[in-house]
């Protein structure tokens, strides 16, 4: 049977015309003229002072890290549960990474947890819209303004998201978000800093570019400006063809978000009754962009044996996402339960704009069939039968 892919990003004829009218413009590079169109259309989009087109969501956490002073002996409250890029941009500036718990339910950093981890060192929070789930922004403000510290929006994944009525990405006073091939604007890889201080993105872009500012802005001026090095930069830039891909994607979201709403929607009706496992559930008070569909598999299940069997059926899975305080890398002395119990259970099944209605059936039939024969207790209780 044709497989069915986990991911699949939606880039066609549109996208493919916005990169040759960047090719015939002789400037491919960053920072150019579609960089600068990207930029002000995320800014107006977003309503935020500054936008900062980069080379991907890491880099953009990283800028933040930088540009609100993050210092060696700092702590930064990072959520545990998620890609664990915000950890180490942290470690990045040699601040200290400390996870915060989540909640059972939304799978996003838990405030109370937040609350409990404040001690003299730490100087800002980054919650994470976990696999396009927002975070609860009105308590977590809350705890950062009663405690002075900063609050970073990790909205990687959450691009067509809201919670209560405003978009993803601008929830926090800076906002990082991420244009990979599997969220829900694409350009490949890619990503972008939303600063409410004009002052954050003036920082961040210019530290994006080894420090220097624009080469295409300084091509540009009569005479021969030499740019001097005061600062330690990067090259963090994003390239005019990948901003070009994203001015095209962002005048779909609307139309790509709908149609994974309407996915979402379709498993969790097919696997209400599924005992075996849960589907996701998104609060009223905001909405999900459902960059990853992942279902929570009961413990009695082997999750290891199911992803197997569909993968042999060429359907595509995953784990999820990730309990960064287990990973190695961090050398972690705390225990955050839930996220752990989380990352031990949950399954992402395929998810993106391109699934037909009969595809989801197939996942659905397959899984079905995978977690009946992976249980222990429907095993014991057809023993007993």
């Amino acid at each position: 049977m044709e497989p069915i892919s986990l991911v699949h990003a939606s880039l066609g004829e549109q996208e493919l015309a916005a990169v040759a009218e960047v090719f015939a413009s002789g400037w491919p590079a960053g920072q150019g003229p579609r960089g600068k169109a990207l930029e002000a259309r995320l800014a107006q989009k977003y309503g935020v002072a500054d936008a900062v087109a980069v080379s991907n969501c890491g880099a953009a956490l990283h800028l933040a890290m930088l540009a609100l002073g993050v210092k060696e002996g700092d702590e930064v409250i990072v959520a545990d549960y998620g890609f664990p890029a915000p950890a180490q941009a942290a470690l990045y500036v040699g601040a200290t990474p400390v996870f915060a718990d989540v909640r059972p339910d939304t799978y996003t950093i838990d405030p109370q947890a937040v609350a409990d981890l404040v001690t003299p060192r730490t100087v800002g929070i980054v919650a994470v819209d976990t696999v396009g789930m927002p975070a609860d922004y009105t308590e977590l403000q809350a705890i950062a303004d009663r405690h002075g510290l900063f609050l970073v929006e990790d909205a990687a994944c959450a691009v067509g998201a809201t919670y209560q009525g405003r978009q993803a990405g601008a929830l926090a006073e800076v906002g990082c978000l991420s244009f990979h091939g599997r969220k829900g604007a694409s350009s490949g890889e890619g990503g972008a800093l939303l600063a409410r201080d004009p002052a954050v993105g003036k920082d961040a872009r210019l530290r994006s570019s080894f420090g220097i500012g624009s080469i295409f802005d300084m091509g540009n001026v009569v005479g021969l400006p030499i740019p001097t090095f005061t600062e330690i930069g990067y090259n963090f830039k994003l390239s005019d063809i990948a901003a070009a891909i994203l001015q095209v994607q962002l005048g779909r979201i609307d139309e790509l978000l709908r149609r994974r709403s309407a996915i979402a929607a379709q498993y969790a009706e097919l696997l209400a009754d599924e005992e075996l496992l849960t589907v996701p559930a998104v609060p009223a008070d905001r909405t999900h962009a459902w960059q990853t569909y992942m279902v929570t598999l009961d413990a009695s299940v082997d999750r290891a044996a199911v992803a197997t069997e569909l993968r042999g059926q060429g359907i595509g899975c995953g784990h999820g996402t990730f309990a960064a305080h287990v990973q190695p890398v961090f050398d972690a002395q705390q225990k955050c339960p839930v996220s752990a119990d989380l990352f031990a259970r949950h399954l992402a099944i395929p998810m993106h704009a391109e699934l037909k209605p009969n595809q989801v059936e197939r996942v659905v039939a397959a899984l079905r069939g995978a977690v009946r024969t992976h249980s222990s207790s429907t095993a014991v209780l057809g023993g007993a039968a």
